[in-house]
Order: C-alpha cells, then sequence, then structure tokens
C-alpha cells in the first residue's frame, strides 16, 4: 500500500473517511455494508481510530487489515503514546507494518480519566512530537499523520504555542496535518494561513465531521476544544427532538 506523502501527491481534491472499531459483530456488519457503498465515491485512504487508553489498538489493526483487502484502500491507524512504554510501541509498529499498514496517524491520546493530566506510562513518551520522531527513527518508510487545532488545543494557552506545537511536529517527520472538526469555514481559512506563515510545509487537510446527532456532536464539541456556530446551534437545538430535521440541517 502507499504511503501519506503519495496518496496526498494529487493536485485533484481528494477525500478520505474515518471510521473507529465497532463494539459489537452486529456493529462490524453494518459498518462494512456502509464501506460498500462509500468506498463508490474512491476514497484516497480510509483511517481507524484508537480507543481510550490504547482499548482497541489490536481492533484496530485488525479493522485496518480487513479494509485493505477487501477493498484495497489503503488504510490509516491511529495510534497513540498512551499506556505504552517505547518498547510496547515498538511491538505494535512491527505488528501494523507485518499487517500491511503503511500508515500512521501519530498522536499523543488523552490523559485517562482518572487523571487531571497526561503523564506518560513508565518508559514511555509524552508528546506527539515525540511518537513522530520515535516512528520516522524506527520506521522511516511509514508515512506519518498529526493532529491540527484551528481553534487550538484545549490545553494550550494560546493559538500560537498551539501552532508552534505543531510545527515541531511536523519537523520531527511528519507527512501531513489533519484538523480537529470545525463548524466555520472562516476558522479554517485563517489557520490554514498561519499555517503557511509559519512555515509547516505538508498539506494541510480539513476534519469534516457531518452532524446527524446534535446532543453527541455537543459532546465531542466540548472535549477537543472545537466550537459550533450560534445561528447552526439554534437552528439544532430547535429540532433536537426531531432526528430527521437534525440530519436535514447538520449534513
Amino acid at each position: 500500500m502507499i504511503s501519506l506523502s503519495e496518496l496526498l501527491k494529487s493536485k485533484d481534491p481528494v477525500i478520505s473517511i474515518e471510521i473507529f472499531p465497532p463494539k459489537t459483530e452486529r456493529g462490524d456488519e453494518l459498518l462494512f455494508e456502509m464501506l460498500e457503498t462509500l468506498a463508490q465515491y474512491q476514497p484516497r485512504f480510509i483511517s481507524c481510530t484508537y480507543g481510550a487508553g490504547g482499548s482497541t489498538r489490536s481492533r484496530t489493526i485488525e479493522l485496518c487489515q480487513r479494509v485493505q483487502s477487501r477493498f484495497q484502500i489503503p488504510a490509516t491507524a491511529h495510534f497513540t503514546c498512551v499506556g505504552s512504554s517505547q518498547d510496547d510501541l515498538d511491538h505494535w509498529l512491527k505488528s501494523a507494518t507485518e499487517a500491511g499498514i503503511r500508515n500512521i496517524m501519530a498522536l499523543r491520546g488523552d490523559a485517562p480519566q482518572n487523571q487531571a493530566e497526561f503523564k506518560p506510562a513508565p518508559g514511555g513518551l509524552s508528546y506527539a512530537s515525540e511518537l513522530v520522531a520515535f516512528i520516522r527513527q524506527r520506521h522511516p518508510n511509514l508515512g506519518i499523520g498529526v493532529a491540527a487545532y484551528p481553534e487550538k488545543h484545549p490545553e494550550s494557552t494560546s493559538a500560537a504555542e498551539d501552532l508552534k506545537h505543531l510545527k515541531t511536529k511536523i519537523d520531527a517527520g511528519a507527512d501531513a496535518a489533519f484538523t480537529q472538526l470545525f463548524f466555520d469555514n472562516d476558522l479554517f481559512f485563517a489557520f490554514r494561513d498561519r499555517y503557511t506563515a509559519a512555515g509547516c510545509g505538508v498539506p494541510l487537510i480539513p476534519g469534516i465531521m457531518p452532524i446527524t446527532e446534535f446532543s453527541r456532536i455537543k459532546r465531542i464539541t466540548e472535549m477537543c476544544g472545537s466550537t459550533i456556530p450560534q445561528k447552526l446551534a439554534g437552528k439544532l437545538e430547535a429540532v433536537q427532538d426531531d432526528a430527521e430535521a437534525q440530519m436535514e440541517i447538520g449534513v
């Protein structure tokens, strides 16, 4: 399968799809039924998330492997520092490459619910930039994506500080930056301009999440530091008991 740097060279618009490991057998069936439909739109790749605390690390690899085998579409596996020593990280990366995965989304990961702030595992890594450097050193042929925050990471003190951290991840060897979800295009365009001015020389990919359930999207935005414009939030609030109307507005 092709690496991210090659996948994103096209001058034509491209799309990718993000999925998460289902918790049930029926959920698994529904996911692949959906992917059968979405594959018709020829996504450039499909990325699979990594559960809280690394809870789905083996499922993430398995799901990526199945996606690549069934659809012949490159898969990108999300990967975090949470709960892993450097030996654990290297073991997981070897398992991923042996499964035919050539692209990794390198993330620090969220602190476990019982921790007020992120603390690395013994012998582990503290920052996504360290994970990028680790992957680039141990597995130099892997494609690496990193997260970007148009409205800054919730833990950053300022947008300038957050952009500095992003530049550190890119300088460590990332091939592309993928933004957190946003609902105001002007926020993204302003961030893109700052990103370019800072000398971040890899593709910046906007992350888009359709709103299919207002209560769910509110929880997600509260966790990741994104905002919903007041006008859009008002429309969704007014129809929060009408699933079809929410879908009409949010999609």
